[in-house]
């Protein structure tokens, strides 16, 4: 991963993530790692 950029770890899959330019004014609202993640977030693995 490259450093300095911020990471969260995916609330569905459990993996981290790295901050991406289209999160930059939602970052602190950022929960999970893609779309597929997000709609399957009932699901944790």
């Amino acid at each position: 991963m490259p450093s300095g950029l911020p990471s969260k770890i995916c609330e569905s899959c459990g993996l981290p993530f790295n901050w991406r330019k289209k999160w930059k004014k939602n970052w602190s609202e950022v929960k999970y790692c893609s779309e597929r993640c997000r709609k399957n977030k009932k699901q944790k693995v």
